[in-house]
């Protein structure tokens, strides 16, 4: 019985024949090729070159390795190669109007698809369109940016938002097509340009900062107008403060050492004898302290307290002021994380 194998046989040597002899090389070593890049055509040419490779004889497989080789050492520069490449590269930077005109020419983008502009923004930009716009339009909002942006933009979003907007995801299976396109443009007329803003930081911030180092009365009669005004706004701004009463809900003990270390002893024994006289919330945060910290050290700074008797309200303010200025600096810094009160109240 002759037994027949199929020789290779010699195929046309083609530019796209032998870049799908390349492209079948790097698979069958394991190597990752970013394909998706290319227009769908070129991918469909290339599916269809290397369907119609069978046997290679080895001399041929080495002359196209040694040429495609020889091609890349050739290569100097690599370059994007179409103007999307091009405007993708640059607009990180170019001045924001000129990268806003460009993105807005994007292929996709005059094929009536918006989405890219929405990607491609900010985190920071993209959690504000999960706190302003309806759940539903959050939801197809989220399933359009990548898995790793998803998930850092829902980690950032507030924790009843966050529910909201996943439970919204489940409604999701049946929209169709067109609905989201016009969702895409709309959020890219909102969000999509870019704005030259006056204040780096938002209102909420702004204005917290500022009561931070106002005056007790004020800051209550402030905060208590804008309730009357705006009950949202002052919600979010109540959360934005740090003062010395949220000491004790907000801080972990751990941390406390720390947080007192570059505190002055006198300031830090007034707070702590202006805090154990005042108000509840007060003594928990002067009672929080004292227990986060040795009981040696605890013990001397009770003592010091006694010894230290009433406080005047504007050397209390002064001293607890100090301290929660320290406090914010580590966390402005990086080095200690706040508890969020609100994931404090869902966790009770």
């Amino acid at each position: 019985m002759d037994f027949q194998i199929d020789s290779p046989v010699a195929s046309p040597m083609t530019r796209r024949r032998k870049a799908a002899m390349i492209v079948q090389m790097m698979i069958s070593d394991g190597g990752t090729l970013s394909l998706a890049q290319l227009p769908q055509s070129l991918q469909e040419v290339l599916t269809r070159e290397l369907g119609a490779i069978r046997l290679v004889d080895r001399n041929t497989v080495s002359a196209v390795a040694e040429e495609f080789a020889s091609e890349l050492e050739a290569v100097g520069m690599s370059a994007p190669g179409s103007r999307d490449g091009a405007i993708l590269a640059l607009a990180d930077h170019l001045s924001p109007d000129l990268a806003e005109k460009l993105r807005s020419q994007l292929e996709s983008v005059r094929n009536g698809d918006h989405w890219p502009r929405i990607t491609d923004l900010p985190v920071e930009r993209i959690v504000a369109i999960m706190v302003a716009e309806s759940v539903e339009v959050c939801a197809v909002t989220l399933s359009k940016l990548p898995v790793g942006k998803a998930a850092e933009v829902l980690g950032q979003t507030p924790g009843d938002r966050a529910r909201r907007i996943t439970f919204a995801m489940s409604q999701t299976a049946d929209i169709s097509p067109d609905a989201v396109r016009r969702i895409g443009a709309a959020l890219a007329e909102d969000y999509g340009s870019t704005r030259d803003l006056a204040f780096e930081k938002a209102p909420v911030q702004r204005l917290g900062a500022i009561l931070n180092s106002t005056g007790t009365d004020r800051r209550e009669d402030v905060l208590e107008g804008l309730g009357s005004k705006d009950p949202d706004f002052a919600s979010d701004v109540r959360k934005a403060i740090f003062t010395f009463k949220d000491i004790a809900p907000r801080v972990k003990p751990t941390d406390i050492p720390n947080c007192i270390r570059s505190v002055d002893g006198e300031v830090l024994t007034t707070a702590i004898a202006a805090g154990l006289a005042g108000e509840e919330d007060l003594v928990k945060s002067a009672e929080f302290i004292l227990a986060s910290v040795s009981q040696r050290m605890a013990t001397q700074l009770r003592e010091d307290a006694d010894e230290r008797g009433r406080v005047k309200k504007a050397d209390a303010e002064k001293a607890m002021t100090e301290i929660t200025t320290a406090i914010r600096e580590m966390v402005d810094g990086g080095v200690i994380t706040l508890i969020d009160p609100d994931e404090a109240d869902e966790e009770e």
